[in-house]
């Protein structure tokens, strides 16, 4: 007696996944981006009673927004992908961001824009929340493509000069020019959206923040330079054939 034929196993093909390093680089940077441009819609004053002169700058309080204290950290993040994978992977990123940015304020609008039920009683407030300033999201993803790529190109042009050297002058350097760009960028077309009326408030809101922004990257150095250095050891291709 015979037995049945086995069935033929059939060949199952599956892509090759990246390294989870790079991926949770991304994924973190992306919703950090996302989640800033939500929070920034809130205007903040900090130390109401913080008040002096310093040339055409008058501090009244330091004028900032909700994102103050989240979006340094993609900078960061930046950093050490720029530092470990080059400019090409992070253009890729800063393109998947802009993308994901244009996206979730459509799904906004959407949700906005459908019907209320009776029994929903938010409306407003929920419009309050996400609803996104077509400005703000302009000068967002203005700021957030100038700054992020100016950033990289900074970094991965000051590295084809010093070599695995001097990292701190790199994520330093490329901190001061990437976020001046994008902090300037951004208040310069989001200030009136937000409430920002006078000269001096606009000017205190760019100086505080670019101030806010590079002193962070400075204080999570050690942070950045661990977390470098973690991934390249980690990382098959990093010490192969330089591209």
């Amino acid at each position: 007696m015979t037995s049945a034929p086995e069935s033929a196993v059939v060949p199952v093909r599956f892509a090759k996944v990246p390294t989870s390093y790079f991926t949770t680089l991304v994924c973190v940077f992306v919703v950090g981006v996302v989640v800033s441009n939500i929070v920034a819609t809130k205007g903040v004053l900090l130390f109401p009673g913080l008040e002096f002169d310093l040339g055409p700058l008058h501090v009244n309080g330091l004028v900032t927004d909700g994102a103050f204290w989240l979006f340094p950290f993609s900078y960061v993040i930046g950093d050490v992908i720029s530092e470990v994978y080059g400019f090409k992977a992070m253009r890729k990123v800063v393109l998947l961001g802009f993308v994901i940015m244009a996206a979730v304020a459509g799904a906004f609008w959407i949700t906005i824009a459908l019907p209320a039920a009776s029994f929903y009683p938010n409306q407003a407030a929920l419009e309050a929340v996400i609803g996104v300033v077509p400005q703000i999201l302009l000068a967002s993803m203005a700021g957030f493509v100038a700054g992020e790529l100016l950033n990289s190109y900074v970094l991965v042009a000051m590295k084809a000069r010093t070599g695995e050297g001097t990292l701190w002058a790199r994520l330093l350097g490329s901190t001061v020019a990437g976020e001046l760009a994008d902090t300037t960028i951004f208040c310069l077309i989001a200030a009136s959206a937000i409430g920002i009326s006078t000269g001096s408030d606009l000017l205190n809101y760019i100086v505080v923040g670019f101030v806010w922004k590079t002193l962070v990257e400075a204080v999570v150095m050690p942070v950045t330079y661990v977390t470098i250095g973690f991934i390249k050891k980690r990382e098959p291709s990093y010490w192969g054939e330089p591209v």
